[in-house]
């Protein structure tokens, strides 16, 4: 162990850690939502569209590092007063805070450069993405609800950049589902982040102040029924499903899913970093899996 300049205990470990730490890998997961569009419009087989995908979750990894690393540069005070956030590499010292504005224009400008190839509107998703996210660490994550909206918004730019990125048709059900699914992401986040901020006594988040328990339950449950339900309407509504409505057969798993979140958000009051919660719970990475292979073998082997 060490001691950190602000008096924090942290494990010891080298710079190179640090900044692969401070970039959250873990957290890329989310841009596997670029893939979507690849997926749905039937083009894996599709050797340059896939590595246009590739190419912008390559990007979108590089520009969401480039805005962690700001947001833990400009929360460095808060991140260390938190139960888990203080051993951040940032807050715990283990990067040193002159690096982290080298470190943020570096991503940043890899990212962009590897979104050039994919044009203009691409390009545009990007700068959106990250205006969305500047306005969210400096005022929008302290007003309650607009925070929420905030998170969301960057699964639907991730999905609509994947779309953009293969020149495929912005499907309105890749909109609508993506929406409703991140909401009651964010919304599973903020109980745990309250919950938490209960516990030790201390709001971390403004707008913490302004939720109850009850009341983020009640937004979790209308998210997660409509979630449900416009899923269940594209897998026999959507024009590229299945004519013989075999894309039903996923709609148990979906459900599954989804009641497994709640079980670990409400009863086992997990959900603060939904990253790591699909990391750690097999069951809940189980369905997962097993969603999107069945999802895939039906829409690319069942007669159309």
């Amino acid at each position: 162990m060490r001691l950190a300049t602000d008096g924090i205990s942290t494990p010891a470990e080298g710079l190179p850690l640090a900044i692969l730490r401070e970039l959250r890998p873990k957290q890329w997961l989310k841009n596997g939502l670029i893939f979507f569009g690849l997926v749905y419009a039937l083009q894996l087989a599709n050797l340059p569209l896939v590595l246009n995908a590739l190419l912008a979750f390559a990007s979108f990894c590089l520009v969401s590092s480039a805005a962690y690393v700001v947001n833990d540069l400009r929360d460095i005070d808060l991140d260390r007063k938190h139960p888990t956030k203080r051993w951040r590499p940032l807050a715990s010292g283990a990067l040193p805070v002159r690096l982290a504005a080298p470190l943020a224009t570096f991503l940043l400008v890899a990212g962009l450069a590897l979104a050039i190839p994919l044009g203009g509107m691409f390009i545009a998703i990007i700068v959106t993405y990250l205006l969305l996210t500047t306005a969210y660490s400096l005022w929008w994550k302290h007003v309650v609800l607009v925070d929420i909206f905030c998170v969301s918004s960057g699964f639907v730019l991730r999905a609509v950049a994947g779309a953009v990125a293969v020149d495929v048709p912005i499907s309105p059900w890749l909109y609508v589902c993506t929406i409703l699914g991140s909401l009651l992401i964010a919304l599973g986040k903020r109980r745990a982040e309250l919950l938490e901020a209960q516990v030790s006594g201390e709001l971390h988040r403004p707008a913490l102040e302004d939720y109850t328990v009850g009341f983020l339950d009640n937004l979790i449950v209308v998210a997660a029924t409509a979630s449900v339900m416009a899923y269940s309407l594209y897998t026999f509504s959507a024009e590229n499903v299945p004519r013989n409505q075999s894309m039903m057969i996923t709609i148990p798993v979906v459900l599954y899913g989804v009641f497994r979140y709640l079980f670990l958000v409400q009863v086992h009051r997990q959900g603060g970093s939904p990253d790591e919660l699909l990391l750690r719970d097999r069951s809940l990475a189980a369905s997962v899996v097993l969603f999107l292979v069945l999802s895939a073998g039906i829409l690319y082997l069942s007669p159309r």
